[in-house]
Protein backbone atom coordinates (compact mmCIF):
# COMPACT_ATOMS: atom_id res chain seq x y z
CA UNK A 1 0.00 0.00 0.00
CA UNK A 2 1.25 3.43 -0.54
CA UNK A 3 1.93 6.03 1.94
CA UNK A 4 -0.22 9.09 0.77
CA UNK A 5 0.31 10.63 4.25
CA UNK A 6 4.50 10.92 3.56
CA UNK A 7 3.95 11.68 0.05
CA UNK A 8 1.86 14.79 1.08
CA UNK A 9 4.33 15.84 3.41
CA UNK A 10 7.35 16.26 0.85
CA UNK A 11 8.06 18.99 -1.14
CA UNK A 12 9.24 18.44 -4.78
CA UNK A 13 11.48 20.13 -6.90
CA UNK A 14 9.94 18.40 -10.12
CA UNK A 15 6.25 17.48 -10.37
CA UNK A 16 5.86 15.40 -13.75
CA UNK A 17 1.96 14.44 -15.12
CA UNK A 18 1.87 11.43 -17.61
CA UNK A 19 3.94 8.09 -16.80
CA UNK A 20 4.27 7.31 -20.54
CA UNK A 21 7.31 6.88 -22.70
CA UNK A 22 8.08 10.57 -22.39
CA UNK A 23 7.48 10.97 -18.71
CA UNK A 24 9.58 7.89 -17.85
CA UNK A 25 12.31 9.84 -19.55
CA UNK A 26 11.63 12.97 -18.11
CA UNK A 27 11.38 11.28 -14.06
CA UNK A 28 14.63 9.59 -14.80
CA UNK A 29 16.78 11.75 -16.04
CA UNK A 30 15.70 14.45 -13.54
CA UNK A 31 15.99 11.94 -10.23
CA UNK A 32 19.27 10.86 -12.08
CA UNK A 33 20.76 14.52 -11.50
CA UNK A 34 19.32 15.26 -8.08
CA UNK A 35 15.91 16.82 -8.56
CA UNK A 36 13.61 15.49 -6.18
CA UNK A 37 10.73 14.08 -7.96
CA UNK A 38 7.64 12.64 -8.49
CA UNK A 39 5.71 11.38 -10.86
CA UNK A 40 2.10 11.00 -11.54
CA UNK A 41 -0.07 8.36 -14.08
CA UNK A 42 -3.72 8.44 -13.97
CA UNK A 43 -3.65 4.88 -15.85
CA UNK A 44 -0.93 2.04 -15.82
CA UNK A 45 3.01 3.11 -17.16
CA UNK A 46 2.99 2.93 -20.81
CA UNK A 47 -0.86 2.70 -20.61
CA UNK A 48 -1.73 5.37 -23.62
CA UNK A 49 0.13 6.00 -26.70
CA UNK A 50 3.56 4.31 -25.74
CA UNK A 51 1.53 1.55 -25.22
CA UNK A 52 -0.14 1.21 -29.22
CA UNK A 53 3.34 2.32 -31.09
CA UNK A 54 4.52 0.45 -34.64
CA UNK A 55 7.55 -0.63 -32.23
CA UNK A 56 10.41 0.77 -34.07
CA UNK A 57 12.98 2.91 -32.94
CA UNK A 58 13.72 4.66 -36.45
CA UNK A 59 14.92 7.85 -37.94
CA UNK A 60 11.75 8.99 -40.06
CA UNK A 61 12.39 8.36 -43.66
CA UNK A 62 10.23 9.82 -44.69
CA UNK A 63 10.42 13.20 -42.72
CA UNK A 64 13.32 13.91 -44.97
CA UNK A 65 10.44 14.06 -47.11
CA UNK A 66 9.10 17.39 -45.58
CA UNK A 67 12.56 19.00 -44.87
CA UNK A 68 12.60 17.88 -41.12
CA UNK A 69 16.74 17.01 -40.92
CA UNK A 70 17.19 17.97 -37.34
CA UNK A 71 14.19 16.00 -36.29
CA UNK A 72 16.08 12.76 -38.40
CA UNK A 73 19.33 13.68 -37.16
CA UNK A 74 17.95 13.85 -33.24
CA UNK A 75 16.34 10.69 -34.14
CA UNK A 76 18.94 8.78 -35.58
CA UNK A 77 21.26 10.02 -33.03
CA UNK A 78 18.72 8.77 -30.52
CA UNK A 79 19.15 4.92 -32.30
CA UNK A 80 22.51 4.62 -31.71
CA UNK A 81 21.76 5.69 -27.91
CA UNK A 82 19.20 3.39 -27.31
CA UNK A 83 20.65 0.56 -29.45
CA UNK A 84 23.76 0.94 -27.07
CA UNK A 85 21.75 1.70 -23.21
CA UNK A 86 19.09 -0.61 -23.98
CA UNK A 87 20.39 -4.08 -26.02
CA UNK A 88 18.75 -6.35 -24.23
CA UNK A 89 14.81 -4.52 -25.82
CA UNK A 90 16.63 -2.67 -28.65
CA UNK A 91 17.75 -4.44 -31.65
CA UNK A 92 18.62 -3.81 -35.55
CA UNK A 93 16.06 -3.94 -37.60
CA UNK A 94 16.15 -4.78 -41.29
CA UNK A 95 13.55 -3.11 -43.64
CA UNK A 96 12.62 -3.28 -47.35
CA UNK A 97 10.98 -0.60 -49.61
CA UNK A 98 9.37 -1.97 -52.88
CA UNK A 99 9.40 0.93 -55.30
CA UNK A 100 6.64 0.90 -57.38
CA UNK A 101 6.82 3.30 -61.02
CA UNK A 102 2.87 4.13 -60.85
CA UNK A 103 2.36 4.18 -56.83
CA UNK A 104 5.59 5.14 -54.67
CA UNK A 105 8.10 7.68 -55.04
CA UNK A 106 10.31 7.27 -58.06
CA UNK A 107 13.63 4.99 -57.83
CA UNK A 108 16.17 7.70 -57.99
CA UNK A 109 14.15 9.63 -55.14
CA UNK A 110 13.99 7.00 -52.70
CA UNK A 111 17.92 6.45 -53.68
CA UNK A 112 18.71 10.10 -52.91
CA UNK A 113 16.83 9.95 -49.58
CA UNK A 114 18.91 6.96 -48.68
CA UNK A 115 21.71 9.08 -49.27
CA UNK A 116 20.67 11.59 -47.13
CA UNK A 117 19.42 8.85 -44.75
CA UNK A 118 22.91 7.37 -44.03
CA UNK A 119 24.41 10.88 -44.34
CA UNK A 120 22.69 12.18 -41.06
CA UNK A 121 23.62 8.73 -39.50
CA UNK A 122 27.16 9.40 -40.09
CA UNK A 123 28.43 8.04 -36.49
CA UNK A 124 26.13 4.64 -36.79
CA UNK A 125 26.91 1.26 -35.78
CA UNK A 126 24.56 -0.31 -38.15
CA UNK A 127 25.23 -1.55 -41.82
CA UNK A 128 24.66 1.78 -45.00
CA UNK A 129 22.12 1.31 -47.48
CA UNK A 130 21.59 -0.89 -50.45
CA UNK A 131 19.67 -0.69 -53.52
CA UNK A 132 18.31 -3.36 -55.30
CA UNK A 133 17.48 -3.32 -59.08
CA UNK A 134 14.02 -5.02 -60.15
CA UNK A 135 15.81 -8.39 -61.24
CA UNK A 136 17.39 -8.74 -57.71
CA UNK A 137 14.29 -7.48 -55.65
CA UNK A 138 12.47 -10.11 -57.55
CA UNK A 139 14.70 -12.77 -56.68
CA UNK A 140 14.30 -12.09 -52.88
CA UNK A 141 11.14 -11.38 -53.11
CA UNK A 142 9.25 -14.16 -55.06
CA UNK A 143 5.98 -13.24 -53.41
CA UNK A 144 5.59 -9.18 -54.47
CA UNK A 145 3.04 -8.09 -56.18
CA UNK A 146 5.72 -7.46 -59.69
CA UNK A 147 3.29 -4.79 -61.31
CA UNK A 148 4.86 -2.01 -62.04
CA UNK A 149 8.29 -3.02 -59.86
CA UNK A 150 10.97 -0.68 -60.43
CA UNK A 151 13.15 -1.98 -57.90
CA UNK A 152 13.58 -1.62 -54.01
CA UNK A 153 15.78 -0.47 -51.26
CA UNK A 154 17.12 -1.84 -47.95
CA UNK A 155 18.39 0.10 -44.65
CA UNK A 156 18.88 -0.35 -41.25
CA UNK A 157 16.50 1.08 -37.75
CA UNK A 158 16.03 -0.64 -34.74
CA UNK A 159 12.75 -2.55 -32.90
CA UNK A 160 11.68 -2.20 -29.56
CA UNK A 161 9.83 -5.39 -29.75
CA UNK A 162 8.70 -4.68 -25.67
CA UNK A 163 7.97 -0.97 -26.02
CA UNK A 164 6.12 -0.86 -22.32
CA UNK A 165 9.43 -2.66 -20.89
CA UNK A 166 11.26 0.15 -22.11
CA UNK A 167 8.67 2.97 -20.46
CA UNK A 168 8.97 0.34 -17.22
CA UNK A 169 12.58 0.36 -17.20
CA UNK A 170 12.74 4.22 -17.22
CA UNK A 171 10.17 4.47 -14.23
CA UNK A 172 12.18 1.89 -12.64
CA UNK A 173 15.18 3.53 -13.26
CA UNK A 174 13.52 6.96 -11.97
CA UNK A 175 12.37 5.09 -9.01
CA UNK A 176 15.98 3.92 -8.02
CA UNK A 177 17.44 7.17 -8.46
CA UNK A 178 15.16 8.28 -5.61
CA UNK A 179 12.06 9.62 -7.44
CA UNK A 180 8.53 8.66 -6.35
CA UNK A 181 6.74 7.33 -9.44
CA UNK A 182 2.80 6.52 -9.10
CA UNK A 183 0.74 4.92 -11.25
CA UNK A 184 -3.11 4.96 -11.23
CA UNK A 185 -3.14 8.56 -9.83
CA UNK A 186 -5.28 10.91 -11.44
CA UNK A 187 -4.64 15.04 -11.07
CA UNK A 188 -7.63 16.51 -10.45
CA UNK A 189 -7.27 19.65 -9.62
CA UNK A 190 -4.04 22.22 -10.80
CA UNK A 191 -3.69 24.43 -7.42
CA UNK A 192 -2.44 28.14 -8.83
CA UNK A 193 -1.49 31.16 -6.73
CA UNK A 194 -0.77 34.56 -9.11
CA UNK A 195 1.36 33.58 -11.37
CA UNK A 196 2.57 29.99 -10.02
CA UNK A 197 1.35 26.40 -9.57
CA UNK A 198 1.91 25.53 -5.70
CA UNK A 199 0.73 22.09 -5.57
CA UNK A 200 -1.48 19.30 -6.91
CA UNK A 201 -4.96 17.71 -5.85
CA UNK A 202 -4.31 14.14 -6.85
CA UNK A 203 -6.71 10.64 -6.20
CA UNK A 204 -5.72 7.62 -5.75
CA UNK A 205 -7.92 5.30 -8.05
CA UNK A 206 -6.99 2.39 -6.24
CA UNK A 207 -8.26 3.32 -3.06
CA UNK A 208 -9.99 6.16 -3.94
CA UNK A 209 -8.05 8.57 -1.29
CA UNK A 210 -7.26 12.33 -2.17
CA UNK A 211 -4.08 13.88 -1.39
CA UNK A 212 -2.10 16.66 -2.33
CA UNK A 213 1.43 17.27 -3.98
CA UNK A 214 3.06 20.10 -3.19
CA UNK A 215 5.96 21.97 -4.14
CA UNK A 216 7.98 24.71 -3.42
CA UNK A 217 8.60 28.21 -4.44
CA UNK A 218 11.39 27.16 -7.23
CA UNK A 219 9.33 23.76 -8.48
CA UNK A 220 8.37 22.81 -12.00
CA UNK A 221 5.47 21.13 -13.55
CA UNK A 222 5.85 18.82 -16.67
CA UNK A 223 2.86 17.80 -18.25
CA UNK A 224 3.66 15.14 -20.55
CA UNK A 225 0.04 13.21 -20.83
CA UNK A 226 0.10 12.90 -24.26
CA UNK A 227 -3.31 13.15 -25.62
CA UNK A 228 -4.62 14.24 -22.43
CA UNK A 229 -2.30 17.65 -22.43
CA UNK A 230 -4.71 19.37 -22.74
CA UNK A 231 -7.46 17.81 -20.75
CA UNK A 232 -4.87 18.42 -17.55
CA UNK A 233 -4.20 21.98 -18.49
CA UNK A 234 -7.83 22.57 -17.76
CA UNK A 235 -8.12 20.57 -14.56
CA UNK A 236 -10.10 22.32 -12.33
CA UNK A 237 -9.77 25.88 -13.69
CA UNK A 238 -12.41 25.43 -16.42
CA UNK A 239 -14.22 27.23 -14.40
CA UNK A 240 -11.72 29.91 -13.71
CA UNK A 241 -11.98 33.22 -15.54
CA UNK A 242 -8.66 34.77 -14.76
CA UNK A 243 -6.74 31.08 -15.95
CA UNK A 244 -6.17 31.29 -19.49
CA UNK A 245 -4.36 27.47 -18.90
CA UNK A 246 -5.63 25.49 -21.64
CA UNK A 247 -8.17 27.70 -23.51
CA UNK A 248 -5.75 27.32 -26.66
CA UNK A 249 -5.97 24.01 -27.89
CA UNK A 250 -2.55 22.20 -27.94
CA UNK A 251 -2.95 19.07 -28.92
CA UNK A 252 -4.37 17.97 -32.41
CA UNK A 253 -4.78 13.79 -32.08
CA UNK A 254 -4.72 11.34 -34.84
CA UNK A 255 -5.28 7.71 -34.87
CA UNK A 256 -2.96 4.60 -35.88
CA UNK A 257 -4.20 1.33 -35.20
CA UNK A 258 -2.44 -1.61 -36.08
CA UNK A 259 -3.19 -5.64 -36.51
CA UNK A 260 -1.33 -8.69 -35.65
CA UNK A 261 -1.39 -11.68 -37.23
CA UNK A 262 0.72 -15.44 -37.51
CA UNK A 263 3.09 -15.89 -40.48
CA UNK A 264 1.62 -16.26 -43.85
CA UNK A 265 2.38 -17.29 -47.14
CA UNK A 266 4.84 -14.93 -48.82
CA UNK A 267 5.36 -13.37 -45.95
CA UNK A 268 8.86 -11.50 -45.93
CA UNK A 269 12.06 -12.03 -43.39
CA UNK A 270 12.33 -8.34 -43.08
CA UNK A 271 10.49 -5.24 -42.47
CA UNK A 272 8.34 -4.08 -45.53
CA UNK A 273 7.94 -0.21 -45.89
CA UNK A 274 5.62 0.01 -48.47
CA UNK A 275 2.95 2.50 -49.77
CA UNK A 276 -0.66 1.43 -49.74
CA UNK A 277 -1.96 0.48 -53.43
CA UNK A 278 -5.16 2.13 -53.44
CA UNK A 279 -4.10 5.29 -51.56
CA UNK A 280 -0.34 5.81 -51.31
CA UNK A 281 -0.24 5.88 -47.37
CA UNK A 282 2.93 4.31 -46.36
CA UNK A 283 2.59 1.29 -43.58
CA UNK A 284 4.69 -1.04 -42.14
CA UNK A 285 4.56 -5.11 -42.62
CA UNK A 286 6.87 -5.92 -39.85
CA UNK A 287 7.70 -9.42 -38.26
CA UNK A 288 7.37 -9.25 -34.29
CA UNK A 289 8.09 -12.05 -31.95
CA UNK A 290 7.43 -14.57 -34.57
CA UNK A 291 3.94 -13.14 -35.83
CA UNK A 292 3.71 -10.10 -37.98
CA UNK A 293 2.56 -6.15 -36.94
CA UNK A 294 0.42 -4.31 -39.55
CA UNK A 295 0.25 -0.55 -39.61
CA UNK A 296 -0.86 1.69 -39.24
CA UNK A 297 -3.40 4.16 -40.33
CA UNK A 298 -3.31 8.21 -39.94
CA UNK A 299 -7.26 9.39 -38.98
CA UNK A 300 -7.91 12.56 -37.54
CA UNK A 301 -9.88 11.24 -33.99
CA UNK A 302 -11.73 13.33 -31.47
CA UNK A 303 -13.70 10.72 -29.51
CA UNK A 304 -13.11 9.09 -26.30
CA UNK A 305 -9.15 8.47 -25.17
CA UNK A 306 -9.43 6.15 -22.94
CA UNK A 307 -11.68 3.56 -25.77
CA UNK A 308 -9.92 3.39 -28.91
CA UNK A 309 -10.10 0.81 -30.59
CA UNK A 310 -9.46 -0.20 -34.47
CA UNK A 311 -12.59 0.14 -36.47
CA UNK A 312 -13.60 -2.50 -38.62
CA UNK A 313 -13.36 -0.19 -41.70
CA UNK A 314 -9.27 0.11 -40.44
CA UNK A 315 -8.97 -3.69 -39.98
CA UNK A 316 -10.25 -4.33 -43.99
CA UNK A 317 -7.70 -1.99 -45.05
CA UNK A 318 -5.02 -3.02 -43.95
CA UNK A 319 -5.88 -6.12 -44.63
CA UNK A 320 -6.66 -5.32 -48.53
CA UNK A 321 -3.44 -3.39 -48.75
CA UNK A 322 -1.03 -6.01 -47.07
CA UNK A 323 -3.06 -8.60 -49.89
CA UNK A 324 -2.20 -6.08 -52.54
CA UNK A 325 1.46 -6.14 -51.89
CA UNK A 326 1.89 -9.37 -51.01
CA UNK A 327 -1.06 -11.62 -53.19
CA UNK A 328 -0.09 -15.24 -52.23
CA UNK A 329 -1.25 -13.52 -48.34
CA UNK A 330 -4.78 -13.71 -48.84
CA UNK A 331 -4.92 -12.43 -45.48
CA UNK A 332 -8.80 -12.23 -43.84
CA UNK A 333 -10.39 -11.03 -41.13
CA UNK A 334 -10.28 -14.23 -39.99
CA UNK A 335 -6.53 -14.02 -39.52
CA UNK A 336 -6.48 -11.25 -37.25
CA UNK A 337 -5.27 -12.52 -33.59
CA UNK A 338 -5.24 -9.13 -32.05
CA UNK A 339 -5.76 -5.03 -32.84
CA UNK A 340 -4.81 -1.99 -31.30
CA UNK A 341 -5.15 1.43 -32.13
CA UNK A 342 -3.43 4.24 -30.16
CA UNK A 343 -3.65 8.35 -30.57
CA UNK A 344 -0.48 10.32 -31.83
CA UNK A 345 -0.20 13.51 -29.34
CA UNK A 346 0.46 15.91 -32.29
CA UNK A 347 0.10 19.69 -32.78
CA UNK A 348 -2.90 21.24 -33.41
CA UNK A 349 -2.50 22.15 -37.31
CA UNK A 350 -5.66 22.82 -38.26
CA UNK A 351 -6.37 22.20 -42.32
CA UNK A 352 -3.33 19.94 -42.62
CA UNK A 353 -3.27 16.48 -43.67
CA UNK A 354 -3.07 13.73 -40.69
CA UNK A 355 0.27 12.70 -42.77
CA UNK A 356 2.02 15.90 -42.82
CA UNK A 357 1.54 17.24 -39.21
CA UNK A 358 4.85 17.90 -37.82
CA UNK A 359 6.51 14.68 -35.49
CA UNK A 360 8.71 16.97 -33.42
CA UNK A 361 8.42 18.05 -30.32
CA UNK A 362 7.47 20.97 -28.63
CA UNK A 363 8.09 22.28 -24.99
CA UNK A 364 4.99 24.52 -24.44
CA UNK A 365 6.43 26.89 -22.04
CA UNK A 366 3.17 28.17 -20.62
CA UNK A 367 4.32 31.52 -19.21
CA UNK A 368 2.79 33.11 -22.25
CA UNK A 369 -0.68 32.25 -20.81
CA UNK A 370 0.82 33.78 -17.12
CA UNK A 371 1.67 30.58 -15.06
CA UNK A 372 5.52 30.19 -15.32
CA UNK A 373 6.31 27.48 -13.75
CA UNK A 374 4.42 24.97 -16.46
CA UNK A 375 5.78 23.06 -19.47
CA UNK A 376 3.63 21.29 -21.65
CA UNK A 377 5.21 18.58 -24.38
CA UNK A 378 3.65 18.64 -27.44
CA UNK A 379 4.53 15.78 -29.75
CA UNK A 380 7.36 13.27 -28.70
CA UNK A 381 8.43 9.84 -30.36
CA UNK A 382 9.25 6.24 -28.69
CA UNK A 383 12.77 6.95 -30.43
CA UNK A 384 13.21 10.50 -29.23
CA UNK A 385 12.01 10.08 -25.36
CA UNK A 386 15.42 10.06 -24.31
CA UNK A 387 16.70 13.34 -25.45
CA UNK A 388 12.96 15.08 -24.67
CA UNK A 389 14.15 14.02 -20.69
CA UNK A 390 17.22 15.61 -21.34
CA UNK A 391 15.24 18.63 -23.43
CA UNK A 392 12.81 19.10 -20.37
CA UNK A 393 15.16 18.76 -17.24
CA UNK A 394 17.62 21.67 -18.44
CA UNK A 395 14.30 23.34 -18.86
CA UNK A 396 13.84 22.90 -15.29
CA UNK A 397 17.13 24.10 -14.08
CA UNK A 398 16.95 27.13 -16.14
CA UNK A 399 13.22 28.32 -14.40
CA UNK A 400 15.10 27.29 -11.26
CA UNK A 401 17.53 29.58 -11.96
CA UNK A 402 20.24 26.92 -11.32
CA UNK A 403 22.95 25.42 -13.11
CA UNK A 404 22.01 22.24 -14.93
CA UNK A 405 24.83 19.33 -13.54
CA UNK A 406 25.63 17.35 -17.12
CA UNK A 407 22.90 14.69 -18.13
CA UNK A 408 23.94 10.67 -18.20
CA UNK A 409 20.88 9.19 -19.81
CA UNK A 410 23.03 8.78 -23.29
CA UNK A 411 25.73 6.99 -21.50
CA UNK A 412 23.93 5.29 -18.40
CA UNK A 413 22.96 1.49 -19.29
CA UNK A 414 18.75 0.71 -18.52
CA UNK A 415 18.48 -1.56 -15.44
CA UNK A 416 18.44 -4.33 -17.39
CA UNK A 417 20.81 -3.59 -20.12
CA UNK A 418 22.50 -7.02 -21.31
CA UNK A 419 23.71 -8.70 -24.62
CA UNK A 420 22.92 -12.37 -24.80
CA UNK A 421 26.32 -13.35 -25.01
CA UNK A 422 26.85 -11.99 -21.07
CA UNK A 423 28.44 -14.23 -18.48
CA UNK A 424 25.32 -14.57 -16.74
CA UNK A 425 22.96 -15.87 -18.95
CA UNK A 426 24.78 -19.23 -19.24
CA UNK A 427 25.43 -19.47 -15.62
CA UNK A 428 21.40 -19.06 -15.46
CA UNK A 429 20.83 -21.77 -17.68
CA UNK A 430 23.50 -24.22 -15.58
CA UNK A 431 21.32 -22.93 -12.76
CA UNK A 432 17.76 -23.36 -13.50
CA UNK A 433 17.87 -25.93 -17.08
CA UNK A 434 16.93 -28.70 -15.06
CA UNK A 435 13.59 -27.16 -13.69
CA UNK A 436 12.70 -24.75 -16.61
CA UNK A 437 12.86 -25.38 -20.12
CA UNK A 438 15.79 -23.53 -21.96
CA UNK A 439 13.62 -21.86 -24.23
CA UNK A 440 11.93 -20.14 -21.28
CA UNK A 441 14.56 -18.96 -19.74
CA UNK A 442 16.25 -17.10 -23.07
CA UNK A 443 12.49 -15.31 -23.25
CA UNK A 444 13.08 -13.95 -19.42
CA UNK A 445 16.59 -12.89 -20.70
CA UNK A 446 14.89 -11.08 -23.96
CA UNK A 447 12.06 -9.41 -21.86
CA UNK A 448 13.88 -8.79 -18.69
CA UNK A 449 17.22 -8.51 -19.41
CA UNK A 450 19.56 -8.54 -16.62
CA UNK A 451 16.41 -8.49 -14.16
CA UNK A 452 15.68 -11.85 -16.05
CA UNK A 453 17.69 -13.22 -12.72
CA UNK A 454 15.18 -11.88 -10.50
CA UNK A 455 12.40 -13.59 -11.91
CA UNK A 456 14.44 -16.55 -11.71
CA UNK A 457 14.93 -16.25 -8.10
CA UNK A 458 11.49 -16.32 -7.22
CA UNK A 459 11.51 -20.59 -7.75
CA UNK A 460 13.99 -20.82 -5.27
CA UNK A 461 11.30 -20.40 -2.61
CA UNK A 462 8.65 -20.98 -4.54
CA UNK A 463 8.84 -23.62 -7.21
CA UNK A 464 5.55 -23.93 -8.70
CA UNK A 465 6.26 -20.60 -9.82
CA UNK A 466 8.27 -22.64 -12.56
CA UNK A 467 5.58 -23.63 -14.31
CA UNK A 468 4.49 -22.48 -17.72
CA UNK A 469 1.45 -20.58 -17.34
CA UNK A 470 0.17 -21.99 -21.04
CA UNK A 471 2.17 -25.15 -23.24
CA UNK A 472 1.66 -22.98 -25.79
CA UNK A 473 4.10 -19.89 -24.69
CA UNK A 474 7.21 -20.13 -22.78
CA UNK A 475 6.14 -17.65 -20.13
CA UNK A 476 6.35 -18.88 -15.90
CA UNK A 477 4.03 -18.32 -13.39
CA UNK A 478 6.50 -16.33 -11.89
CA UNK A 479 6.32 -13.41 -14.29
CA UNK A 480 3.16 -13.27 -13.09
CA UNK A 481 4.72 -12.64 -9.45
CA UNK A 482 7.11 -10.61 -10.21
CA UNK A 483 5.01 -7.85 -11.98
CA UNK A 484 2.56 -7.20 -9.01
CA UNK A 485 5.68 -7.38 -6.39
CA UNK A 486 8.52 -5.72 -8.28
CA UNK A 487 6.54 -4.03 -11.63
CA UNK A 488 3.84 -1.87 -10.19
CA UNK A 489 1.23 -4.22 -11.40
CA UNK A 490 -2.50 -3.65 -10.33
CA UNK A 491 -4.53 -5.61 -12.56
CA UNK A 492 -4.92 -8.37 -15.10
CA UNK A 493 -4.45 -6.08 -17.70
CA UNK A 494 -1.31 -4.99 -16.68
CA UNK A 495 0.18 -8.05 -16.57
CA UNK A 496 -1.46 -9.60 -19.33
CA UNK A 497 -0.25 -6.18 -21.61
CA UNK A 498 2.09 -4.22 -20.49
CA UNK A 499 4.47 -6.58 -18.43
CA UNK A 500 4.35 -9.58 -21.00
CA UNK A 501 2.52 -10.25 -23.91
CA UNK A 502 0.28 -13.00 -22.78
CA UNK A 503 -2.92 -11.04 -24.32
CA UNK A 504 -1.67 -11.13 -27.64
CA UNK A 505 0.29 -14.24 -27.94
CA UNK A 506 -2.25 -16.76 -26.01
CA UNK A 507 -4.65 -16.35 -28.66
CA UNK A 508 -8.39 -14.82 -28.09
CA UNK A 509 -6.93 -12.25 -26.32
CA UNK A 510 -5.58 -13.81 -22.83
CA UNK A 511 -9.53 -14.47 -21.76
CA UNK A 512 -8.60 -18.30 -21.78
CA UNK A 513 -5.36 -17.63 -18.99
CA UNK A 514 -8.13 -15.92 -16.52
CA UNK A 515 -7.84 -18.78 -14.30
CA UNK A 516 -4.95 -19.82 -13.70
CA UNK A 517 -3.26 -16.19 -13.49
CA UNK A 518 -5.89 -15.54 -11.11
CA UNK A 519 -5.05 -19.01 -8.87
CA UNK A 520 -1.78 -18.06 -9.07
CA UNK A 521 -2.33 -13.96 -7.60
CA UNK A 522 -4.60 -16.00 -5.20
CA UNK A 523 -1.83 -18.03 -3.87
CA UNK A 524 1.35 -15.90 -4.24
CA UNK A 525 0.21 -12.24 -4.26
CA UNK A 526 -3.14 -12.06 -1.34
CA UNK A 527 -5.75 -11.29 -3.99
CA UNK A 528 -8.90 -12.32 -2.79
CA UNK A 529 -11.83 -14.63 -4.94
CA UNK A 530 -13.69 -11.42 -4.71
CA UNK A 531 -10.85 -9.27 -6.62
CA UNK A 532 -10.03 -12.07 -8.88
CA UNK A 533 -13.60 -12.17 -10.25
CA UNK A 534 -13.95 -8.24 -10.50
CA UNK A 535 -10.06 -7.93 -12.30
CA UNK A 536 -11.32 -10.70 -15.05
CA UNK A 537 -14.65 -8.82 -16.14
CA UNK A 538 -12.75 -5.65 -16.11
CA UNK A 539 -9.97 -7.21 -18.20
CA UNK A 540 -12.86 -8.65 -20.61
CA UNK A 541 -14.50 -5.71 -20.49
CA UNK A 542 -11.21 -3.43 -21.46
CA UNK A 543 -10.34 -5.91 -24.26
CA UNK A 544 -13.70 -5.80 -25.86
CA UNK A 545 -13.55 -1.68 -25.70
CA UNK A 546 -10.22 -1.57 -26.94
CA UNK A 547 -8.95 -4.69 -28.90
CA UNK A 548 -11.62 -7.05 -29.95
CA UNK A 549 -13.06 -5.93 -33.30
CA UNK A 550 -16.88 -5.20 -33.44
CA UNK A 551 -16.98 -7.46 -36.21
CA UNK A 552 -16.02 -10.48 -33.47
CA UNK A 553 -18.12 -9.03 -31.03
CA UNK A 554 -21.36 -8.82 -33.35
CA UNK A 555 -20.95 -12.72 -34.74
CA UNK A 556 -20.02 -14.00 -31.21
Amino acid sequence: MRDLTAIENQDYDLIVIGGGINGAGVARDAALRGLKTILLEKGDFAGGSSSWSSRLIHGGLRYLEYFEFPLVRESLKEREVLLRTAPHLVNPLLLTIPIYGDRSRPYWKIWAGMILYDIFSFDKTLPLHRMLPKAQFRQLFRSIDPEGLSGGAQYYDGQVAYAERLCLENIISAREAGAVVLNYTEVTHLQRQGDRLTSLVCRDLLTDKEFTVKGHNKTVVINTSGPWVDKVCKSGVENDRDAPIGKTRKIGPTKGSHIIVPPFPGAPETTFYVEAKSDGRPFFIIPWLNMYLIGTTDLRYNGDLDRIKADDEEIDYLLKETNNIIPTANLCREDVKFTYSGVRPLPNQEGKKPGSVTRKHILYDHKKEGVVNLISLIGGKLTTYRNVGEEMVDAVYRKMNKAAPPCSTDSQPLPGSILPSDRSVGEAIDKYSERIPLKSINHLFSMYGSRALEVLALINNEPELAEKITDRLPDIKAQIVYAVRSEFAYTLVDIARRRTTLAIHAGNYGLELLPVMTETLKKYCGWTQEKCDRASLEYRTYMEENCIPDYELTTS
